[in-house]
């Protein structure tokens, strides 16, 4: 059960900056996304891997490093924990009434592309053997997750993550049809991810 609580409390503080960052209108947003995302890895990594990210914990799960029985519930505790941010946010600032508009299939491209960019980190600096009890692992992945919001925020809106796409989506910035796109875009690109791993990193 920590480990789920602490998968809540990450996905919880990311998805409440991306909301409370994008509001702001701040040029700032993608470095305090990312940052968010870093302090929560390098708070609760050491518990529950520091997922806070639906196509992580799949993407951790088929390379090995997760257990299937806790697949379900980290995705609970992430999906949930984008539903009750929404809330607070809109409860802050109001629910936007006009979503975003962007083209699903560049939306399709970007997000998979960041979300394989996302997850292969992962796999790389927080689950493999070459790169065992570093430092630096939550920095590697809050600053890919900045990169791609800077990158191709403005393409797809720069979820890279379902439970954030979730979160999005309640708030009012972008479409039921918008959060298709990062459900499939997200889980296949994480998924590949780790495919890849499993294929080119030697273990």
């Amino acid at each position: 059960m920590k480990k789920y609580i602490v998968e809540f409390i990450g996905t919880f503080f990311l998805v409440f900056t991306v909301g409370m960052a994008v509001h702001s209108g701040s040029a700032l947003a993608p470095l305090a996304i990312g940052a968010s995302l870093m302090v929560m890895i390098f708070a609760g990594g050491h518990i529950s891997g520091g997922h806070f990210n639906p196509a992580v914990t799949l993407a951790v799960w088929i390379r090995g490093k997760l257990p299937l029985k806790d697949v379900i519930p980290y995705w609970i505790a992430q999906l949930l924990a984008g539903v009750v941010a929404a809330l607070i946010v809109n409860q802050l600032h109001g629910q936007v009434l006009t979503p975003a508009t962007h083209l699903v299939t560049n939306s399709l491209i970007v997000e998979f592309l960041f979300t394989f960019a996302l997850a292969w980190v992962v796999l790389n600096t927080a689950t493999s053997k070459g790169t065992l009890d570093n430092s630096f692992y939550g920095l590697a992945i809050g600053f890919t997750v900045m990169t791609g919001a800077v990158a191709v925020g403005s393409i797809s809106g720069g979820a890279f993550n379902p439970a954030v796409g979730l979160g999005v989506f309640m708030m009012g910035f972008e479409h039921l049809s918008q959060l298709g796109v990062y459900l499939a875009a997200n889980l296949a690109g994480g998924a590949v991810a780790a495919a890849a791993f499993k294929k080119l990193v030697v273990e």
